[in-house]
C-alpha cells in the first residue's frame, strides 16, 4: 500500500515531517522542531504528567472528535499520524490572552516553581473538554459540567515538589458544577467576607463554547482511510489486516528480511523497560479490525488487544447493569498507571509485558481471576487459550506470536435460593489512586450458600488468584480452592487456608520486603472470607459488599471510600507597608502555567550545539583501567569522551566547591563511590548522548587488587577514622551539667539507637546546564543552580582562566529544595570544559536515573541517647551521639552538628550534650536538602519523648508540654537566638491550636474509635517547632528606565519560593515612600530579571529560608538611595505645579542627570541575624492492619510568619514544605546497595506525595505574630520551617501502631500477664507500608485466628 507523509497538528498549526527516525517521541519533536516548549520532560517514563499533551482524534465516519491526554515522552512521533495536538500554550498564553485554566491556576496561587504547572493545565483541559461533552445538566455560567469529584481526579496522575497540591485542587473545583464556591482556599479573586455574587463575579469566566479545544478543519479534510506513512521514508508499517502483519513479520514485504521489529500500540511499556537498542523496524497495529474491535454478546465482552485500558474500562463500566463484576474490574483497573497512561496503554500490551517480562501487573490478575480467555496468533496458526495457559507459555516477546484479544464472561448474580456470588479485588500500593505498582494484587471470585440446618455459610466454588508478590506472573491458589470447596467457614477453616497460602506465595529472591508481600496476600484472604464466617454468627442475612461491611470489620478500605480533599486558611494581609503585606499573585504564574516561562532547557539549541551525558561508576573504591564502549565500537553521535585528563594543565579538576572544601568534576585513576561521573560523553543529540553513556554502552574497567575495601557505613569511618573536619564555630555547644542531670533522674534509657535514611530532591526539573563559548577565551554559561556565584568561580578554577572570561546566568530554577547548590557545579562545569574544549556549545539535561544516582540528597545518619527523666515525664538531661554520613565529598556536610543541634534544642532537656562525627565514606556525597540537618534534629526530639512517653506509659501529648520552654529556658537553650520575650509566641500557638483543632475532643474519639474496630486503628499527635535561621550578606540594585519602568537584581534566585514576588513588591512599597500615591501602580512596573554574575556579584547561596528576606532589603536600602536623589526634583516640580505623576518625576530625573541606578550590598546585623520561628501542627492518621496503609485524615498548622512579606507566597512554602516531610517521614525511599549504588533511580520506584497521600482535610493558619524590630518590616521566614511539622504525622502513626500492638499482644495464647505489654518501639524513617505492617504484625491474621479459635 503506498503510503504518505506524516501530518499532524500542534496548537492548530499544520506539521509535515517527509522522514524522521521511528524511535523519536512526540516530546522530542515538540522540543526541538516548534517554539512550544510547555511540554517538559521531567521523567522520561510516563510518571510525572511534566510532559502530557491533550491528543485529539478525528473520527470520519462518526464525523466526533475523542480528546484525551497522553505522555508525549513516550508517545512516538510516527503515532499521531492525522491527530491534532494540544499544549498549554495552545490553551492560551501572553499574545492571544490566557486561558481561565491559567488564570484560576494564578489566581488560586497554585504555582510556584511553575515547571509541573503546564502539564497540570493540560489534565484540567482534558477533564473539562469531555466533562462538557457529557449528557449531564448544563452547569451555571462560568462552570463545567464537571463534578468536584472529577475535576479533583483530573490531577490525580501530577506530580508537584512544590505547592502540597492543595491550591491545585481548588483551581480545579473552581470549574466544577457541584462545588460550594465559599469551601475553595484561599485566592487572589475574592476577600473574606465577600458574598457568593461577588466571589463569582470576580472569577475569571469560563464558557465551554469559547474555550473550546478544536480540532482543526484542513486536517480533517487530509485525513482519509488509507491515511498511512510511506514505509520506505519512515521504517514504520501500518498494516490493516491480520494477514498483512503475518507478511510483516514473515520477512515477505520490503524485499526480505526485516531485522529487528516491534509492535506499537501506545509504547507506554518503554516507561519501565528502557529501550537500549534500536528497532529496524515498528509496526503499528491499531489499525488491524481484529486487534481493535469490541464486541458484547450473552456470553460476555471481546476486546481487542490494542484497545486502551481507558476504553476497556470504560467498556466494562457500559456492562454494570449486568454484572456487578464489571464494576470492580473497572474501579481496580482505574488504579493501574495513571490515566494518560491508561488513555494510550493497550490492554494486550500490559498482558503480554506480565507475560514475557514479569511486569507485576493488575490486569493480568485481575482477568485471570474472572476465568477469561485470550487468542493468540503464532506463525500464522491460531489458538484459544484460558488467561492461566498463555501466562505460562514460554515468553511471547521473543516469538513471533501476537495477542489478538481477550474474552470476559458474564459472571451473574446465582439464581438459586441461599447462595451468593461474591467478587473483589485487591491491591496494595504505595498510592491509594494508582502511579503506583503494587506489593501484591489478589482478586476473589466465589459461590457461597448457607446451610439452613446450621447457618453456616459453605464455600461452593471459588477462583482465588494473586499477583505482583514477586513470583513469575499470577496465579490461582489452586490448592485452597480446592481446600475450601464444599467446606463450611469457620475460624478453623480459615486458619488452615492462611497456612497454605504461606506455602504457594513465594517471592522470588530478589524480591524486596518478601514477608511483607506474604503478610498483604494473607490480609486479603482474610478480608473477604472473614466478614462471612462473622455474618453467620450474627444474622441470618446475607452480608451485602458495601463499603458499610467492611468499615464495620475495621478495614481501612482507603481505595474505595476515598473522600474529597477539604481545606481552611486563615491568612492575614497587611496594609502598614502596601503593597508589601498583600497577597499578590506570583510574578509570572499565568506565564508558568501556558508554559511560556523560559527553564534552561527552553532556550533553543544553536546550530552546531552539542550534548552531554555523565558515564558514572558503579563501584565503590576502585581503580579504573579504562574507559569505553561496548563490542569497542563508538556508538551513534558520539563526537567526544572527555574525563580528568582533558581539564587544561593551568585548570584544576574541581567540580563544586563551598567555604569547606571543593569536590572533584571526575574521579581520576580511583573512583571514590558509585554514582560518581567518570567521563562526560558529547554527542550530537541527547538521545545519543544519554544512549552512549549507560552501563549498557559505556564500558569501565575496573580493577580493585590491592586496594583496602570501601568505607560504606557510618560504623565503618569511626573504626577507620574517616571523618571530616567541623569547625569549632559550627560544633554545638552543651547546656548545663548533663552528669548532674543524670544523676537525678528517675528513670534513664540507655544507649538507644535509631537511624534516619536519605531522600532524594525529587526537583521536577533535573539538572541542566547550557555553555557557550564566546570571543577572546570566554564563556557564557546558563544554569540552573541556586548558587551562580559559586559555580562562576568553579568553572573559571576548572579550566584555569580569569573569573571575569565567565559569565553565568540563571532565571529560574526549576525546583531546588538545596539540590540546585553545590550538585548544579559539576553538570554546568562539564559543559563549560567541553565547550572550552571544542569550542561549540554544549549542553546537558540529566536523565531522572543519573539524576538520582549521581546527586547524593540529604544526610543519613545514626542516633545513639542517653535521656534521663523524672516519674511525671520532665527531662533532666539527654546525651547525644550522633554519626552523619557525608559521603566522599565534604560539600556542606561539616554545618550539620550545627543544623542538626538548633531543633533538637527545641525542648528543655535540663542539660543537653552532643557528640557529633561527619563520617567520610564511598557513598555519594550528600548534600544540603530542605531543612539540612533541622528535620533530623527535629524528629531526634520527638523520637526521644515519645520513648520516654512509652517508658513511663504516658500520653507523649504530655511529656511534649511538661518539656515545652519557658522564655528563660528558652534563653538558656538559645542564648543568642531567643530574642525578646514577646517574641516567643510558642506557647500561645501551642494552646491556640489545641482549642481551634478540637484537640482534646478528637483525642477521646480516636480512643473510641480504636476501642470499636479491630483492623484500624487511629492516632493523634501535636508537635512543635523551634527552627533557627540566619540571614546572610546579599546585593541588590535596582534601576530606573526613562519611561518609569524599573528593572531590579538582587542576590537570590528565583526557585519557585517566590523571591521575585516579595522583591517586586519591596521595590513598590520602597520607592512609593517618595510619597507618589500608588505604591499598587508601581508594582506594576517593576521587572525583576535574571541573576547575572557579572551585573550583580556576591550573590551567595539562595538557601536558609532568609534569602526572599534578606534580597528584599537590599532591595530596599537601593531605593532608599534613589529616593534620596529623587526628592529634591519632586519638591522642585510640587513648588511649580503642585502636583507630580511617577513619569514626570523621572524624565524630569533623566533631564538634570541623576544617577538613577542604585546598588547595594545588604549586611545584617550580627546581634540580629539569626533568629527563631516557632509552629505547631496537629495530626490525625489512620493505620490498616492489614496492609501497614497509613491516611492522614487531617493535618493543622500554625506557623508564625511575622508579617507575612506576602501571606499567599508564605502560605504555599508552608502547605508545600510540611508535605515534602511526608514524603521524608513516610513515603520516600532512597537507599543504595552492597556497593554503594543508589537502588531508587526512577518514579517507578521511589515515590513523592501525591494527592491521595496528602491530608484528607488540611487547616493552616499563617499567624501574624505583631512587630519584631529586628527583622526586615517585622517579617519571618517560611521555606524550610514548616517541613519539620511533618513529624506529627509520623508520630501519629507511631500513636496508631501503639494501639495495634497493644491489640496484637492481647491475642496472645500465653498472655497471662495483661500488663507485660512493652509500648516501646522504634518506627524507622520512612514508615513506609512494609514497615508498618511488620510493626502491627506480619503474623497478626494468624494470631486472631488462633485467638478467636481459642473461644475469645
Amino acid at each position: 500500500m503506498s503510503g504518505k507523509d506524516l501530518v499532524f497538528a500542534v496548537n492548530g498549526e499544520r506539521f509535515q515531517v517527509s522522514s524522521i527516525d521511528p524511535s523519536t517521541t512526540l516530546l522530542e519533536f515538540l522540543r526541538s522542531s516548534t517554539r512550544f516548549k510547555s511540554v517538559k520532560l521531567s521523567c522520561g517514563e510516563g510518571g510525572c504528567g511534566a510532559c502530557i499533551v491533550l491528543l485529539s482524534k478525528y473520527d470520519t465516519e462518526s464525523d466526533r472528535v475523542e480528546d484525551f491526554t497522553i505522555s508525549s515522552c513516550l508517545t512516538l512521533l510516527c503515532s499521531i499520524n492525522g491527530c491534532s495536538i494540544t499544549t498549554s500554550e495552545g490553551l492560551g498564553n501572553t499574545r492571544k490572552g490566557f486561558h481561565p485554566i491559567h488564570e484560576r491556576i494564578a489566581g488560586f496561587h497554585a504555582s510556584q516553581c511553575g515547571f509541573c504547572t503546564p502539564g497540570m493545565c493540560v489534565s484540567l483541559c482534558s477533564a473539562l473538554v469531555n466533562a462538557d461533552k457529557s449528557d449531564g445538566p448544563k452547569p451555571r455560567p462560568g462552570f463545567s459540567r464537571l463534578t468536584v469529584s472529577e475535576a479533583e481526579m483530573s490531577v490525580a496522575g501530577n506530580l508537584c515538589r512544590c505547592t502540597g497540591y492543595r491550591p491545585i485542587v481548588d483551581a480545579c473545583k473552581s470549574f466544577a458544577s457541584d462545588v460550594d464556591i465559599e469551601d475553595l482556599g484561599f485566592n487572589a479573586f475574592w476577600k473574606k467576607g465577600d458574598n457568593k455574587e461577588v466571589m463569582l463575579e470576580n472569577l475569571p469566566a469560563y464558557s465551554a463554547k469559547r474555550h473550546l479545544v478544536t480540532f482543526p478543519e484542513f486536517l480533517k479534510k487530509e485525513i482519509e482511510s488509507c491515511n498511512v506513512l510511506d514505509q520506505t521514508k519512515y521504517r514504520w508499517s501500518t498494516p490493516e489486516s491480520i494477514e498483512e502483519l503475518q507478511r510483516i513479520l514473515g520477512g515477505k514485504t520490503l524485499g526480505g528480511n526485516e531485522g529487528s521489529v516491534k509492535l506499537v500500540v501506545g509504547n507506554t511499556g518503554t516507561g519501565y523497560y528502557k529501550e537500549r537498542e534500536k528497532f529496524d523496524r515498528y509496526i503499528d497495529i491499531r489499525r488491524i479490525p481484529e486487534l481493535s474491535m469490541i464486541r458484547k454478546n450473552g456470553s460476555g465482552i471481546e476486546i481487542g488487544a490494542v484497545v486502551t485500558i481507558s476504553k476497556a474500562i470504560d467498556v466494562l463500566k457500559e456492562e454494570s447493569k449486568v454484572s456487578d463484576v464489571f464494576t470492580k474490574m473497572a474501579s481496580h483497573m482505574e488504579k493501574v498507571a495513571n490515566k494518560f497512561i491508561r488513555n494510550s496503554g493497550s490492554i494486550g500490551g500490559n498482558l503480554v509485558m506480565a507475560q514475557s517480562k514479569r511486569f507485576p501487573s493488575d490486569i493480568a490478575t485481575v482477568f485471570l481471576a474472572v476465568d477469561a480467555t485470550v487468542n493468540i496468533m503464532s506463525d500464522g496458526e491460531y489458538e484459544k487459550l484460558s488467561m492461566e495457559e498463555f501466562l505460562e507459555l514460554p515468553p511471547v516477546l521473543e516469538s513471533n506470536t501476537v495477542l489478538l484479544n481477550v474474552e470476559i464472561p458474564f459472571w451473574s448474580v446465582s439464581s438459586r435460593p441461599k447462595t451468593e456470588f461474591l467478587f473483589e479485588t485487591y491491591r496494595a500500593a504505595p498510592r491509594p489512586l494508582g502511579s503506583a505498582l503494587p506489593y501484591v494484587n489478589a482478586a476473589f471470585l466465589a459461590r457461597v450458600s448457607r446451610w439452613e440446618s446450621s447457618q453456616c455459610i459453605v464455600v461452593d466454588d471459588c477462583r482465588l488468584v494473586f499477583g505482583s508478590y514477586g513470583g513469575e506472573h499470577s496465579i490461582r491458589a489452586k490448592k485452597i480452592e480446592e481446600f475450601l470447596t464444599g467446606k463450611s467457614l469457620n475460624y478453623s477453616v480459615l486458619y488452615e487456608a492462611v497456612r497454605l497460602l504461606r506455602g504457594i506465595i513465594e517471592p522470588c529472591k530478589d524480591t524486596s520486603y518478601p514477608e511483607y508481600r506474604k503478610s498483604l496476600a494473607v490480609g486479603f484472604l482474610f478480608e473477604f472470607f472473614y466478614p462471612l464466617i462473622e455474618n453467620s454468627n450474627t444474622t441470618p442475612s446475607f452480608p451485602r459488599d458495601d463499603s458499610k461491611r467492611k468499615r464495620k470489620n475495621g478495614y481501612n478500605d482507603l481505595e474505595n471510600s476515598r473522600v474529597l480533599l477539604s481545606s481552611a486558611q486563615q491568612v492575614f494581609e497587611s496594609s502598614e507597608f502596601r503593597p508589601v503585606g498583600q497577597a499578590v499573585i506570583k510574578v509570572g504564574a499565568a506565564m508558568q502555567a501556558s508554559g511560556e516561562a523560559v527553564f534552561v532547557d527552553d532556550i533553543p539549541s544553536l546550530p552546531d550545539c552539542l550534548y552531554g551525558a555523565f558515564i558514572y561508576s558503579t563501584k565503590a573504591m576502585a581503580r579504573i583501567k579504562s574507559i569505553g564502549f561496548r563490542d569497542g565500537v563508538k556508538p551513534i553521535g558520539v563526537l567526544e569522551v572527555i574525563d580528568f585528563k582533558d581539564i587544561p594543565e593551568e585548570g584544576q579538576n574541581v567540580g563544586s566547591k563551598t567555604m569547606f572544601g571543593s569536590g572533584p568534576l571526575f574521579s581520576d585513576e580511583f573512583t571514590q563511590s558509585a554514582g560518581q561521573r567518570v567521563a562526560l560523553v558529547v554527542a550530537d543529540t541527547q538521545k545519543h548522548a544519554d544512549m552512549a553513556a549507560n552501563s549498557n554502552c559505556a564500558v569501565i574497567e575496573y580493577d580493585t587488587e590491592d586496594l583496602e575495601p570501601p568505607v560504606l557505613s557510618v560504623e565503618d569511618a569511626v573504626q577507620r577514622s574517616s571523618m571530616f573536619l567541623v569547625p569549632a564555630v559550627l560544633y554545638p555547644k552543651p547546656v548545663g551539667d548533663v552528669s548532674k542531670g543524670m544523676a537525678e533522674a528517675d528513670h534513664k534509657i540507655l544507649s538507644d539507637k535509631f537511624r534516619l535514611g536519605s531522600q532524594y530532591y525529587f526537583y521536577m526539573e533535573t539538572q541542566t546546564a547550557l555553555a557557550l563559548p564566546d570571543e577572546d577565551n570566554c564563556l557564557q554559561v546558563y544554569s540552573s543552580s541556586q548558587a551562580p556565584e559559586y559555580l562562576h568561580s568553579v568553572i573559571a578554577t576548572c579550566l584555569g582562566i580569569r573569573e571575569h572570561n565567565v559569565r553565568v546566568i540563571t532565571r529560574r530554577v526549576g525546583g531546588g529544595f538545596g539540590g540546585k547548590a553545590i550538585k548544579s557545579m559539576p553538570v554546568a562545569t562539564a559543559c563549560a570544559l567541553a565547550a572550552h574544549k571544542l569550542q561549540r556549545p554544549v549542553r546537558m539535561y540529566l536523565n531522572r536515573k543519573t539524576d538520582m544516582v549521581t546527586v547524593g540528597g540529604r544526610h543519613p545518619m545514626k542516633i545513639t541517647y542517653n535521656v534521663g527523666f523524672k516519674s511525671d515525664g520532665k527531662i533532666t538531661a539527654l546525651e547525644l551521639e550522633i554519626l552523619v554520613d557525608a559521603g566522599m565529598d565534604v560539600d556542606v556536610s561539616p554545618i550539620m552538628p550545627h543544623n542538626i543541634s538548633g531543633p533538637v534544642k527545641k525542648y528543655n532537656w535540663g542539660a543537653l550534650s552532643f557528640d557529633i562525627k561527619v563520617c567520610k565514606t564511598n557513598r555519594p556525597s550528600r548534600s544540603a536538602m530542605r531543612a539540612p540537618g533541622e528535620v533530623q534534629g527535629a524528629y531526634i526530639a520527638e523520637a526521644i519523648i515519645e520513648n520516654v512517653a512509652s517508658s513511663l506509659q504516658m500520653d507523649a501529648d504530655s511529656v511534649r508540654k511538661i518539656n515545652l520552654h519557658t522564655y528563660d529556658s528558652l534563653g538558656l537553650f538559645y542564648s543568642h537566638t531567643a530574642g525578646n520575650a514577646d517574641e516567643y509566641t510558642l506557647p500561645s500557638i501551642w494552646n491556640k491550636l489545641e482549642i481551634s483543632s478540637g484537640f482534646e475532643q478528637r483525642v477521646e474519639t480516636v480512643k473510641e474509635f480504636n476501642r470499636c474496630n479491630v483492623w484500624c486503628k487511629r492516632g493523634i499527635s501535636r508537635v512543635p517547632i523551634v527552627h533557627e535561621v540566619m540571614q546572610r550578606p546579599t546585593p541588590g540594585k535596582v534601576s530606573i528606565l526613562s519611561d518609569g519602568s524599573i528593572v531590579v537584581e538582587c542576590g537570590g534566585v528565583e526557585i519557585g519560593q517566590g523571591l521575585w514576588t516579595k522583591v517586586q513588591q519591596m521595590a513598590a512599597y520602597g520607592l512609593g515612600l517618595i510619597g507618589f500615591n500608588g505604591n499598587e501602580e508601581l508594582l506594576e512596573k517593576v521587572r525583576v530579571i535574571q541573576a547575572d554574575t557579572l551585573s550583580l556579584i556576591q550573590g551567595g547561596f539562595t538557601a536558609g529560608s532568609t534569602t526572599s528576606e534578606s534580597s528584599c532589603e537590599a532591595v530596599r536600602l537601593c531605593c532608599d538611595i534613589l529616593v534620596e536623589r529623587l526628592k529634591p526634583i519632586k519638591d522642585q516640580i510640587l513648588e511649580k505645579t503642585g502636583s507630580v505623576s511617577w513619569e514626570v518625576l523621572i524624565q524630569q530625573a533623566y533631564a538634570q542627570s541623576v544617577n538613577l541606578s542604585a546598588s547595594t550590598l545588604y549586611r545584617p546585623e550580627f546581634s540580629s541575624m539569626q533568629y527563631l520561628n516557632y509552629g505547631v501542627a496537629i495530626s490525625e492518621v489512620e493505620v490498616s492492619l492489614l496492609t501497614g496503609a497509613t491516611e492522614i485524615l487531617r493535618s493543622d498548622i500554625i506557623y508564625d510568619c511575622g508579617k507575612s512579606l506576602n501571606p499567599a507566597v508564605d502560605l504555599g512554602q508552608i502547605e508545600g514544605a510540611f508535605v515534602q516531610g511526608i514524603g521524608f517521614f513516610m513515603l520516600e525511599e532512597y537507599t543504595t546497595d552492597e556497593n554503594g549504588l543508589v537502588v531508587q533511580d526512577g518514579t517507578w520506584n521511589y515515590k513523592v506525595p501525591t494527592l491521595d497521600t496528602i491530608p484528607r482535610q488540611f487547616n493552616v493558619e499563617v499567624l501574624n505574630s505583631g512587630h519584631h524590630k529586628d527583622r526586615i518590616l517585622s517579617s519571618k521566614a517560611s521555606g524550610e520551617p514548616p517541613l519539620l511539622l511533618a513529624a506529627s504525622v509520623h508520630c501519629a502513626a507511631r500513636s496508631a501502631i501503639r494501639e495495634a500492638r497493644k491489640q496484637l499482644f492481647s491475642w496472645r495464647a500465653d498472655n497471662t500477664d495483661k500488663d507485660g505489654f512493652d509500648p516501646a518501639f522504634e518506627l524507622p524513617v520512612p514508615a513506609t507500608m512494609p514497615v508498618v505492617k511488620e510493626l502491627c504484625g506480619l503474623l497478626s491474621v494468624e494470631k486472631f485466628l488462633e485467638f478467636k479459635i481459642a473461644g475469645n
